[in-house]
């Protein structure tokens, strides 16, 4: 097992994320550190995206690559880096290995952390989920970009319907299918969506946890604003962008964290 790590400027993580994703569209780890992000994929020899040790281009940035065998006990570290998360109190988002919930009024969703983006430990989830968490759930709800669908299972778990998760990657809906069956929830739509050609389907509350060359696409496809919608996926920079291209959608709520921003807007 290898472990490829790509090195980028912060200022420069979108891009080099985007172009990423392309190569390895499962999923990146991700470690924020002080004024650089590393991303990391895992496979064997063969596995991996072809990109030279040392300085290399990607995404249009100079980024630093390195490639280091996994130990043989990976799979114990791999574990100790996910773990579980308490978001706001109300929703315990937890991999399988670590122990069940046990506080009262506490929705539990388990998600397997090996099989799409979205764990709930990640910033961009973590602040999707603390704004729900402001919305009334009633009324219909779709998650743009589902992942590993924690967001889909946490909507149905919260009390919206109907819930659609769609995401262009076969990969993110075969794990939220197996994450809403994990979790004994049924979700009412589920399947292969491309965002970049085709206008987002019409819902009362909509999360959008994109890049912003997508979350601008999106706006620019829109055909029916939700009562409210909760954008993600975004740096600090550039969430002032992303929420005036969903006018006349007005921002109410603004979270940020670790240089991510995630912003809720509403009629």
């Amino acid at each position: 097992m290898i472990r490829l790590a790509v090195r980028v400027p912060a200022a420069h993580a979108e891009e080099v994320l985007a172009a990423l994703l392309e190569m390895a569209p499962s999923g990146v780890e991700q470690v924020d550190g002080e004024g650089w992000v590393e991303y990391a994929v895992y496979g064997g020899p063969g596995e991996l995206p072809t990109l030279p040790e040392g300085d290399a281009e990607v995404g249009g940035t100079t980024v630093s690559v390195r490639g280091d065998e996994v130990p043989d006990d990976w799979e114990e570290r791999w574990k100790r880096f996910h773990t579980a998360v308490l978001v706001g109190g109300r929703l315990y988002v937890r991999p399988p290995w670590e122990q069940a919930a046990v506080r009262p009024g506490v929705e539990e969703i388990v998600v397997d952390p090996g099989q799409a983006f979205g764990t709930g430990a990640h910033p961009t989830t973590r602040l999707c989920l603390e704004l729900m968490l402001e919305l009334e759930p009633k009324g219909s709800f779709a998650d743009l970009g589902c992942g590993s669908g924690v967001l889909a299972v946490a909507a149905a778990r919260l009390g919206f319907a109907p819930v659609a998760a769609l995401d262009c990657d076969r990969g993110a809906v075969e794990a939220t299918e197996e994450t809403a069956r994990r979790n004994g929830v049924s979700l009412d739509r589920v399947e292969r969506f491309d965002l970049r050609t085709e206008a987002s389907p019409a819902a009362d509350a909509v999360v959008a946890n994109l890049m912003r060359p997508l979350l601008l696409r999106v706006a620019a496809l829109i055909e029916h604003r939700p009562r409210a919608l909760i954008l993600s996926g975004l740096l600090d920079h550039e969430a002032d962008e992303a929420a005036a291209a969903f006018a006349p959608l007005r921002e109410r709520e603004r979270r940020s964290e670790a240089g991510w921003t995630a912003v809720m807007l509403a009629a």
